[in-house]
């Protein structure tokens, strides 16, 4: 074993059961296996998923992803970490071979309705280097709404996104759409309507103080305990998505509101989106034990393990005893049925997975065998698999990497090859094994750094 971090052996018992061996000090390799994604004649299609425990999920800021529309490029600032960067809906239709060749059975989207004009002033954090010290943050990420009836022109209309869903759909691709129900701009037109500024919280509360009431972020909190609010944000994102084909939603800041409105969420998504429409849940701090709350009443079907990057982070560090990282795995099967964790390594509010291993590729490819080979629902964050720059935010919300294709605003970012055949390696296997994706786990052996699991499956 040459390199410093990597795989010491791996043996497959096809379809069945899968002894996989992970260990510090090995060389880094994986048996290929016949391709889950085929390129024909027309779009690249994935290998449809069994159900969500069989998904790959691919994370995507469509700001920064493809630039598909130089019309509606107002406002575009490229040298702003903050800044709009021109995608849009339309560049990532274009592009959605990419994401099927890989592998990937659903997209995760950012918002996409109407944002604030607002670009208010941040101070770069220590240590991060931005032009002068400070950078406008502007609404390119979507968070910051300014009406939830309409599509930012900046992302494109609702026909893009229906055009959008559909050609996701075409490659045998879902597509969760990111929706915010917990607050809205900073500056956004619900502050002064006459119709709705009654819908906001106007005494300041420290979410340490209470989670449901306070303004997270410093962004105006609505009165979600509202029959009218509700009314509103229930007709137009559940209306939106019925409209454009959507097959679900990743739901921000679940948890600073109450379970009354999710389970109103969870009733009126299953009449009027049909009984298998997928939410996703965005708890912070989200466990297998944090969760249970929520999936106990089933008011989501999935909910983001907030725990799986440092804990794989730490192992492949050499840090904490191997046994400690195997129970954790263990762990994260005890789940109600039909309920899922879905397990990142990077993500836009945590800095870059790959910054923080010290640009260590083989740590990290060893992360991304745990991560494929661990029950739940593996989600990539565009640009991870090609090695994608960044550390801390700002720069954790970086362009897509597109080396020499004249794809803006990614165009000349370094790509990784390398990296990104070693993620669609891991999902082949991953998608052609059910042991995997709902398969028992039992520790093997966990002998100094050397951790040997079994997946396997009865069904």
């Amino acid at each position: 074993a040459s390199s410093d971090r990597g795989i010491r052996r791996a043996r497959l018992y096809p379809l069945l059961t899968l002894t996989l061996a992970f260990a510090l000090g090995a060389t880094v390799g994986f048996p290929a296996g016949a391709s889950s994604a085929t390129a024909a004649k027309g779009p690249v299609k994935v290998m449809p998923q069994r159900d969500w425990s069989d998904a790959v999920l691919y994370f995507v800021i469509v700001d920064r992803y493809a630039d598909g529309n130089k019309a509606n490029d107002a406002k575009v600032d490229l040298g702003n970490p903050g800044g709009w960067h021109g995608g849009d809906l339309q560049g990532l239709a274009a592009e959605l071979d990419e994401i099927a060749d890989l592998g990937a059975t659903a997209i995760w989207i950012t918002p996409v309705v109407r944002q604030i004009e607002f670009c208010p002033p941040s101070q770069a954090p220590v240590g991060v280097t931005v032009p002068g010290g400070w950078f406008e943050h502007c609404a390119f990420h979507g968070y910051w709404a300014d009406d939830f009836t309409k599509l930012d022109p900046h992302f494109g209309t609702e026909a893009d996104l229906r055009a959008f869903v559909t050609a996701a759909h075409a490659r045998n691709i879902k597509v969760l759409l990111d929706v915010v129900y917990n607050h809205v701009g900073y500056d956004s037109r619900y502050l002064t309507d006459p119709a709705t500024k009654d819908w906001i919280r106007t005494r300041p509360v420290e979410c340490s103080e209470d989670p449901i009431n306070c303004q997270v972020g410093g962004l105006p909190d609505l009165r979600i305990e509202l029959p009218a609010v509700q009314d509103h944000l229930l007709d137009a994102h559940l209306g939106l998505a019925r409209r454009t084909g959507l097959d679900g939603f990743r739901i921000d800041t679940v948890k600073h509101i109450d379970h009354d409105f999710w389970q109103r969420h969870r009733r009126e998504t299953r009449e009027k989106l049909g009984p298998d429409f997928f939410l996703l849940a965005e708890v912070w701090g989200g466990s297998a034990t944090v969760l249970e709350e929520y999936f106990s009443t089933d008011e989501v079907d999935a909910g983001f393990d907030f725990t799986f990057r440092g804990s794989c982070g730490s192992f492949v560090e050499g840090k904490g005893r191997t046994i400690a990282f195997s129970s954790y795995l263990e762990k994260r099967h005890k789940l109600p049925p039909d309920h899922h964790l879905a397990h990142y390594m990077s993500s836009h509010d945590e800095p870059m997975a790959l910054y923080e291993l010290g640009g260590d590729k083989e740590a990290f490819k060893l992360c991304v065998a745990l991560q494929m080979t661990s029950i739940g629902i593996p989600t990539i964050y565009y640009g991870e698999e090609v090695a994608r720059a960044g550390s801390v935010w700002p720069l954790n919300r970086g362009d897509m990497p597109w080396g020499k294709r004249n794809v803006m605003p990614g165009k000349g970012l370094a790509r990784d090859e390398d990296m990104r055949a070693w993620y669609k390696r891991l999902i082949e296997l991953r998608r052609q094994n059910p042991a995997l994706t709902r398969g028992d786990y039992r520790r093997l052996s966990s002998d100094g750094d050397l951790l040997v699991f079994e997946r396997s499956d009865t069904a």
